[in-house]
């Protein structure tokens, strides 16, 4: 008798201004990742089995009609239909765009009324105010004396859309005023259903420049926090979960000022932590595809997490000046690697460094140094084929 043939793995579709963690992580978990992504780094098209590549803004996101048709073409070339698409960074700032691409493809994930609420001033923090919640004084309006406040861009995300208050600007109903506190940044990683939800904690950090102060640096795992400060910030994240109707991944910026937690805002999709909780089955995604589904992911991660004891990912800017990606050998520990040849303008994100330790100060203190190292690696490549633009 004849073996059966072996069946053809899941595909998937994903979405993201950067698709590589994702894809990388459904690969991992055994589906077959198609995706649409700005980049096109090396990473993401050996991870990917299909891979189409589309300029987008930070301040808007993709444009519809070449989104939906890049999805369309690869869900007709795909090896077997797509059970749906999984959306990462990028969908903010744009909730109409969610819906339209949810009424052409099973959407994995928060439904756009979701997104829109949670990146609704006045609907979120209105919510969080009644509900008791912390969070730092915010409002749709200018404050009188702008010291101490901060202007932020509704649906931004990766710390470019924030920026000191200025005491004259031009009226844009995309902002928004938030007073700014000082203290630790501490994210919750939560990955919710409604039949259970498992959480973890990360300590982030920022990259600021002179024009982009707030710009996203990097973050650790494995952190450890005092008990009662943790059962705060994890019972906030389950409170906002349950109140907002959030499934699958998503994660809750904190920030800890005078011992206190305060809320700063809730990302309703897949982040940049994925490549430090994620493991060598891709336990998130799997986890984030049963929780979309209503199953219990904490029950699957139960038996299959096992995520380093601590591991830490920072983003490399071109801060050194534009340049002309060169023919290198990458270390194993960076990410996100530009095709040589690629063009990539001053300040931009260059690629992803990894580390991971027995602690959370070990690997976050042997990532900066792999910044340090690669951006020295790059850059004295770079010069050598006379590609630097200073």
């Amino acid at each position: 008798m004849a073996s059966p043939e072996p069946s053809t793995p899941p595909t998937v579709l994903i979405a993201a201004f950067s698709g590589r963690a994702l894809s990388q992580s459904a690969r991992r978990a055994g589906y077959i990742p198609l995706v649409v992504d700005c980049f096109g780094d090396s990473d993401t098209r050996t991870a990917a089995h299909d891979l189409i590549c589309l300029p987008a803004r930070v301040q808007i996101g993709f444009i519809k009609r070449p989104l939906i048709t890049a999805l369309e073409t690869l869900a007709a070339n795909a090896p077997a239909p797509p059970i749906g698409l999984v959306l990462g960074g990028g969908f903010e700032c744009n909730p109409k765009l969610v819906a339209a691409l949810a009424e052409r493809f099973p959407l994995i994930g928060n439904t756009a009324n979701t997104i829109r609420r949670v990146k609704d001033p006045s609907d979120f923090f209105g919510t969080l105010a009644r509900l008791g919640i912390r969070h730092p004084e915010t409002r749709l309006t200018p404050p009188d004396d702008p010291t101490g406040w901060l202007m932020k861009r509704i649906g931004g995300s990766g710390g470019l859309h924030i920026h000191p208050c200025p005491s004259t600007f031009e009226p844009d109903p995309r902002r928004y005023f938030q007073r700014e506190y000082p203290g630790d940044a501490i994210s919750v990683l939560a990955i919710a259903s409604p039949r259970g939800t498992a959480v973890a904690l990360s300590r982030q950090w920022s990259s600021p420049r002179k024009r982009r102060p707030y710009r996203y640096g990097g973050a650790v795992s494995g952190v450890h926090i005092d008990d009662d400060l943790e059962a705060r910030v994890i019972d906030t994240s389950l409170m906002v979960l349950s109140k907002f109707d959030l499934v699958g991944l998503v994660s809750f910026d904190f920030v800890v000022h005078d011992s206190e937690p305060l809320l700063l805002e809730v990302n309703p999709r897949p982040g940049a932590t994925i490549d430090i909780f994620d493991d060598a089955t891709g336990s998130l995604f799997a986890a984030h595809i049963a929780a979309c589904a209503h199953e219990n992911p904490a029950m699957i991660l139960k038996d299959r997490w096992r995520p380093p004891q601590a591991a830490a990912a920072a983003y490399l800017y071109a801060d050194q000046g534009a340049l002309t990606v060169p023919h290198m050998n990458w270390p194993e520990w960076a990410a996100d690697r530009p095709q040589p040849g690629t063009e990539i303008a001053r300040g931009q994100p260059l690629a992803t460094v990894t580390a991971t330790a027995l602690t959370s100060d070990q690997a976050e203190s042997l990532c900066r140094e792999r910044l340090s190292a690669l951006a020295d690696l790059v850059y004295e490549s770079s010069k050598r084929e006379g590609n630097v633009r200073i």
